[in-house]
């Protein structure tokens, strides 16, 4: 059975069902559970030409704002991660690609199961693909995709 389950929850994803899901699979199988929220980098816009970089905006506050979002992130998931009674040494907030960081986490964690939430696809993402979908179609362990309900 596993032994390091990873739950991946985006800031408004932390439904009562999957975390009663994931606190479900945490008893039965009395595996480690970690939690992991990734940050999107912020992306450095310049403009071409005569114009430069975009005034008053620079790699510092790119960092600045990043460790921001990383500090908002850790104080909405503190209620999660009491909730799912796990140590604060438990929840991952990195910065990076969801699906890339994620897979990374797994490979060097020895992770077994990865549980996240799964929108509908349809229309233009179907073509584009999804966070979810990279990691159902690369992860090399199991991965639960829970619908999340509309």
């Amino acid at each position: 059975m596993y032994k390091h389950i990873l739950f991946a929850t985006e800031l408004n994803e932390t439904k009562s069902y999957i975390e009663d899901k994931v606190t479900q699979l945490k008893q039965i199988t009395q595996a480690k559970l970690s939690v992991i929220h990734v940050i999107e980098p912020i992306p450095s816009a310049y403009f071409a030409g005569d114009y430069g970089a975009i005034s008053g905006f620079n790699s510092y506050d790119n960092i600045e704002a990043t460790k921001v979002l990383k500090e908002r992130a850790k104080a909405v998931l503190q209620p999660l991660i009491k909730r799912l009674n796990i140590t604060k040494q438990n929840l991952h907030i990195v910065t990076g690609y969801t699906s890339e960081e994620i897979l990374a986490f797994c490979e060097n964690e020895s992770v077994d199961l990865i549980i996240t939430g799964s929108h509908g696809v349809r229309g233009l993402k179907l073509l584009l693909g999804s966070t979810t979908n990279d990691i159902l179609h690369n992860a090399k362990c199991d991965v639960l995709a829970v619908r999340l309900k509309e």
